[in-house]
């Protein structure tokens, strides 16, 4: 197996189970142990994947999420550091095509989100906002499935905050972090993850100076969008797929190793049946994908909170 197809398929293993096993993944790869746990630390060590824990937005009471595209006048990078800072923002992207910058926005309501969108109109530099706002997560590895409540104590809090800074951190370290043996964490943290509180996944680099190329796609459809998804689902290439209102019905994120693979993928997309446009956008530079949020959010929402015990 070639190195490039041997980190594709460990990221996509990883991507399924961020905490999957060296003797699991290696099984699953045919590779030897040494093989996978050598690749896999190279690869943490160049920046190339991050495994980190996700909190469900629904559970930090984020229930609006928006994509929401940028142009400017002028170079883009001051708008982009600005919108990095942002609280809000989990996703920034300096992208090639009709605009110049995208991001995804996390807010607690519709009102919410109309306050920061109305703070980048008014960032210098900033000539156009065009804004989706999200109706469902179709196919995503940060997907969860949060079920509207769940019991979180401090302990719990401490953990899912070392998790999401490293998702593969063993038992025995997240432990030392709050005084628990290792099979107690095992424990709570198998529950956050059944509960759907967190999903611990990979987070690969993307971007021109990186080993995957990665466009966003625009979908409008004639009819019902479900043959759409369905198919965007069965994509290998696709990593993400939401349903949206706005100028587009679905966006989706297309991940591929070259420009020709992007390219058959995007026309693959276009071929579907029920597709009557698409709009692409090339993500030259990701310059922000953080999901890690501090629980103190939860408070005041469905969510309980309880003292450690």
């Amino acid at each position: 197996m070639q190195t490039d197809d041997l980190e594709a398929q460990l990221i996509r293993a990883l991507q399924e189970d961020g905490r999957a096993s060296i003797r699991s993944l290696a099984e699953s790869l045919g590779q030897t142990r040494a093989t996978i746990a050598t690749r896999l630390r190279t690869m943490i060590g160049d920046g190339t994947v991050r495994i980190v824990a996700a909190v469900d937005p629904a559970l930090l009471g984020q229930h609006v999420i928006a994509h929401v595209s940028i142009r400017t006048h002028g170079p883009a990078a001051d708008v982009a550091d600005q919108l990095r800072g942002r609280p809000e923002t989990v996703f920034v992207s300096a992208v090639g095509g009709r605009h110049d910058i995208v991001i995804e926005v996390w807010t607690g309501s519709m009102p919410e989100l109309h306050a920061v969108l109305a703070d980048v109109r008014t960032m210098a530099g900033v000539t156009e906002i065009d804004t989706l706002v999200y109706t469902a997560v179709e196919k995503g590895f940060f997907v969860s499935e949060f079920r509207g409540e769940a019991d979180i104590d401090e302990l719990d809090a401490a953990l899912i905050d070392r998790l999401q800074h490293d998702g593969r951190a063993t038992f025995r370290e997240l432990g030392h972090v709050v005084r628990l043996s290792p099979s107690a964490v095992a424990t709570r943290v198998q529950r956050l993850i059944d509960g759907g509180v967190i999903k611990i996944s990979a987070v690969e680099a993307r971007g021109l100076t990186h080993r995957q190329l990665s466009m966003g796609i625009g979908l409008n459809v004639s009819h019902g969008d479900d043959e759409v998804i369905s198919a965007l689902r069965a994509m290998g290439s696709v990593d993400f797929a939401v349903r949206t209102l706005g100028r587009f019905d679905v966006v989706a994120t297309l991940v591929e190793p070259t420009a020709g693979a992007l390219y058959a993928s995007l026309e693959r997309l276009r071929a579907l049946p029920g597709v009557t446009a698409a709009e692409a956008w090339l993500h030259l530079a990701v310059l922000k994908e953080d999901y890690a949020r501090t629980l103190g959010a939860t408070r005041g929402t469905a969510t309980r909170r309880r003292r450690a015990r």
